[in-house]
């Protein structure tokens, strides 16, 4: 399968088109930064593994979509932000059958997508892994989990088929979704939980659940998160998504998540996909959000100061 992966220079999507081109796929990784496609192109892609070991995989970066033309899948691990001009400039890699997915963070993207390419063209998933980049063409993946992947318009399709084999072949354990969207907001929980906590406290995936403050906090904002849900009509269980939220974080030791990422290197975060979300469908379907709005505004005024300050 060709494939081409939307901020390939970044953690994630290295992790994922280094798998993807080790299992013999035929893999471009396109990102802006020339500085990362020169080192992945002249040294390869450096993943360091859990257990140590640090593969060196060969596959092709490029800052340019027009070198690779149409592929069969396009996988966007672009931030939020970037989405809509990151989409419209991979147009030459986006054929009459190429398909493209979102495995970004957060609700939201997929719309966008769909508003630039067309619904029909969209796939919608979310991964449970980890990854953090170390440097231009080296990243750490400190844990593994599912990856989901369904169609946006929920159908079954021999696409969603072929994409779902590529992942397992690939090694990367998949599931596929005809609910989709309620596996989004299970991920979405999760998100909403931690990132805010972790990028304001700068705290380590593992510390989040060894405080009771930091616990108390994550619970409130999941009980906002899931009555918000189930007033749009999506499955969402409280207990069984604070006993997975707890559970990966007790495992994820020395993991760090992306926000505290984007803090630490005083970039502008993902909060708006993310608690954003849930305030903006509180305030669709009247259900308050005080501690979601809370981590709005915290994390909106910690990166407008940094980021002044960088200015």
């Amino acid at each position: 399968m060709r494939i081409a992966i939307l901020g390939g220079g970044g953690a994630m999507g290295g992790i994922f088109g280094g798998y993807l081109a080790r299992a013999g796929n035929d893999v471009t990784l396109i990102d802006v930064s020339k500085t990362a496609v020169q080192a992945i192109n002249d040294n390869g892609l450096v993943i360091e593994e859990k257990d140590g070991s640090q593969p060196v995989i060969r596959v092709s970066a490029s800052d340019d979509p027009t070198e690779v033309g149409p592929v069969d899948l396009v996988i966007n691990f672009v931030k939020c932000y970037h989405t809509e001009a990151a989409v419209r400039a991979a147009a030459p890699m986006i054929g009459k059958e190429t398909a493209v997915l979102s495995l970004q963070n957060g609700w939201g993207n997929a719309p966008r997508i769909a508003g630039i390419v067309g619904e029909d063209r969209v796939l919608v998933g979310l991964t449970y892994h980890g990854g953090t980049l170390l440097a231009p063409g080296r990243v750490k993946h400190p844990g593994s989990g599912m990856t989901y992947i369904g169609e946006l318009t929920g159908k079954e399709t021999e696409r969603l088929g072929r994409v779902v084999d590529a992942f397992r072949d690939a090694q990367i354990e998949t599931t596929k979704s005809g609910r989709i969207l309620d596996e989004v907001w299970k991920k979405l929980a999760l998100n909403a939980c931690t990132l805010p906590v972790a990028g304001l406290l700068r705290f380590m995936s593992h510390e989040l659940v060894a405080f009771d403050g930091t616990k108390n906090l994550m619970a409130a904002i999941l009980k906002e998160v899931v009555a918000v849900a189930k007033a749009q009509g999506i499955a969402l269980d409280y207990d069984e998504r604070w006993a997975a939220i707890t559970g990966l974080l007790e495992k994820a030791v020395g993991g760090k998540a992306s926000m505290l990422q984007d803090v630490e290197a005083r970039r502008q975060t993902e909060i708006e996909v993310i608690n954003g979300a849930i305030v903006e469908a509180g305030r669709r379907t009247g259900v308050p959000t005080p501690h979601n709005e809370t981590m709005v505004w915290m994390v909106q005024a910690a990166e407008r100061h940094y980021l002044q300050a960088k200015a």
